[in-house]
């Protein structure tokens, strides 16, 4: 009877399926065998079993293309991932489990798809129509693989066409987008624009859909998403580390019109610094990433929601999230400053003293107290693991294909790959340009820029990312000192 947790785990060995491109990128090539032929010998979706279209894209139909791409790879850039006999498994499974998806997408007035599905009987009877902008917007990147490995525009169609449908009903004001809506309607219900619980993966796929499938307006709607997330959610001093004032933070506003709407964070937000080293906003990110690493290093783990101006927890668990962590190894990659392998030593052995079980590591149920759940998110493997597993290991795969592999929110990985570039399919959504608004950008360029990847100069790869000073100011802000 708990909907919070059985609407993901949806009865379909979700940790074995979401786990298994960990096990590749790990170079265990034994147990990633062994672990798909358990997935295509055990796995079936034809279940009597309701589930959130976006956890079971991100979760499993992201995790079977992704081992699919690994198996099927010429290169075989992890050792030997093949499966002998393989017949395409993973993809058919992918394909089905889509199927099944579909019926979020019908019967709604705005293309934006029902929240949850039953994998038998569709859209149950009693099913709301509101959803979340995160949940609705980010299926993109698994839909839009499946659609061009199958030469089948249906997938990446519905999907695109949600992200247009949200898209459109941003604020004239301030080109914000709020964080709950109706499918039926296109009212927001949720008015809230941040970059955490419900909006996070939104912007992330707009981003990522344009660096995998080159599509022009993804790319166009992300600097525009950008520039006003600058505009209207950025607080504090204008540089990362330099002037006076307040350190860099991005609070929850109203989307209307800009203004406060509470005075706390959600650790989802700490994935915002990954991104912004993906478009080349690397001081801003060392910044950001410094904060919630503070908090961090005053409980041992990332409450759920932090109130930054009672300076504490307003929501005590942690489930094992690994946002900080991808973070984090995306800032190691770009900056190469030994500060983050220190970040990430740090994480390993709180998740170590605090979480570790004796089965498995636990959600903490209270930060400050330290009391364990029974339950440990998929994404702790699929995603958590892995991040850390990858900061330490210089030598990996992914490291040495210059720039070859991108991961997905549930940080799956996928080659950026050619064939992904080119659609069977001439015009996706023919006679909708929205050619006033339409720019041409050769590049991913963003507001706020004050640094790029390839300029973090030598001689600071050895200090601080952040002057002591600033360091102090956060730790100060956390209740630290």
């Amino acid at each position: 009877s708990n909907l919070n947790i059985n609407d993901v785990l949806g009865n379909y060995s979700l940790t074995l399926i979401d786990a298994l491109d960990t096990l590749a990128v790990m170079g265990n090539s034994s147990e990633f065998q062994k672990a798909v032929k358990l997935v295509i010998d055990t796995v079936s979706f034809d279940k009597d079993s309701t589930v959130q279209v976006f956890e079971a894209t991100i979760r499993v139909l992201g995790s079977l293309l992704s081992a699919h791409i690994i198996i099927t790879d010429a290169k075989q850039p992890f050792g030997d991932m093949t499966i002998k006999d393989y017949d395409n498994e993973l993809l058919h499974l992918a394909h089905d489990l889509a199927v099944r998806l579909l019926p979020a997408f019908e019967n709604t007035k705005t293309g934006i798809p029902y929240p949850r599905v039953n994998l038998k009987k569709g859209v149950p009877p009693d099913s709301r129509n509101e959803t979340c902008t995160a949940g609705a917007g980010s299926l993109l990147v698994e839909f839009g693989i499946l659609s061009r490995l199958l030469g089948d525009s249906t997938f990446e169609w519905v999907a695109r066409r949600a992200v247009k449908a949200l898209w459109s009903l941003r604020s004239n004001n301030t080109g914000l987008l709020g964080n709950v809506v109706n499918i039926q309607t296109g009212h927001w219900v949720g008015r809230q624009s941040g970059l955490g619980a419900g909006s996070d993966s939104f912007y992330e796929y707009l981003l990522k859909s344009y660096i995998l499938f080159g599509e022009k307006e993804d790319l166009e709607m992300f600097n525009a998403a950008y520039r006003n997330i600058q505009n209207h959610l950025r607080r504090g001093r204008e540089a990362c580390n330099e002037g006076e004032g307040d350190p860099p933070l991005y609070v929850n506003v109203n989307m209307y019109t800009g203004q406060l709407m509470n005075t706390w964070i959600d650790s989802l937000q700490a994935f915002f610094p990954g991104l912004q080293v993906l478009i080349g906003d690397v001081e801003d990110a060392i910044c950001l990433h410094a904060f919630y690493y503070a908090i961090w290093k005053r409980y041992g783990a990332l409450p759920e929601r932090y109130n930054w101006q009672l300076q504490a927890p307003d929501v005590p668990f942690y489930p094992l999230r690994p946002e900080l962590v991808e973070s984090t190894y995306l800032l190691y990659q770009a900056t190469k400053n030994p500060f983050y392998l220190h970040v990430g030593m740090d994480i390993l052995q709180s998740l170590e003293k605090y979480t570790k079980a004796k089965c498995g590591y636990a959600t903490l149920h209270h930060v400050v107290e330290k009391t364990k759940e029974d339950r440990m998110e998929s994404f702790f493997l699929s995603e958590t693991c892995k991040y850390l597993y990858l900061l330490f290991d210089e030598e990996n795969p992914v490291h040495k294909s210059g720039n070859k592999f991108m991961f997905t929110t549930e940080g799956h990985i996928v080659s950026v790959d050619e064939r992904f570039r080119s659609s069977l399919w001439e015009d996706i959504l023919p006679g909708e340009e929205d050619s006033a608004e339409k720019t041409k950008p050769t590049e991913l360029k963003a507001a706020n820029f004050s640094s790029n990847c390839n300029r973090v100069p030598d001689e600071r790869r050895y200090l601080l990312p952040l002057k002591s000073n600033y360091m102090r100011q956060i730790d100060r802000m956390v209740g630290l000192i």
